[in-house]
C-alpha cells in the first residue's frame, strides 16, 4: 500500500497561486493513478484534478485553467499548481491514489484506498 504525505497549504491572498505537494512511499509510484481531492465544512469531498498514467487528466469545471496536476516520477511526488485563488478555494485539500487498472480518472473518493493526512488552504478575500 502506497504511503502519502501531503503539504504546502497556507494562508493566501486571492489572486494568489500556491503549490501543494503529495509524496508517495512504500508502493510502486506508477501502479497508482492520483487525485486531489478537497472539502469544506458542510461540503462533501470532491474531486478537484486527477490523472492516471495512460494520460488522462480531469479537472473540477471550477478549476479548470487555474489548477495544474503533475508529478515528478523521480520524487515519486505528485503536485497541485493552483493560480487565481479565490475564497471559494478554501477548503482542506487532499492527495489520494487509487490502484491502476479501470480507464481513466474516477471522480469518486470511495474509489481510492489511500489518502494522505490533508492539508488546509485558506484564501482571504
Amino acid at each position: 500500500q502506497v504511503h502519502l504525505v501531503d503539504a504546502g497549504g497556507s494562508l493566501v491572498q486571492a489572486g494568489d497561486s500556491l503549490r501543494l505537494s503529495c509524496v508517495a512511499s512504500g508502493g510502486t509510484f506508477r501502479s497508482y493513478g492520483y487525485g486531489w481531492f478537497r472539502q469544506s465544512p458542510g461540503k462533501d469531498r470532491e474531486l478537484v484534478a486527477g490523472f492516471v498514467w495512460s494520460g488522462v487528466y480531469d479537472y473540477a469545471d471550477s478549476v479548470k485553467g487555474r489548477f495544474t496536476i503533475s508529478s515528478d516520477n523521480a520524487k515519486n511526488t505528485v503536485y497541485l499548481e493552483m493560480n487565481s485563488l479565490s475564497p471559494e478555494d478554501t477548503a482542506v485539500y487532499y492527495c489520494a491514489a487509487r490502484k491502476s487498472g479501470p480507464p481513466g480518472v474516477s471522480r469518486g473518493s470511495w474509489e481510492y484506498a489511500n489518502w494522505g493526512q490533508g492539508t488546509q488552504v485558506i484564501v482571504s478575500s
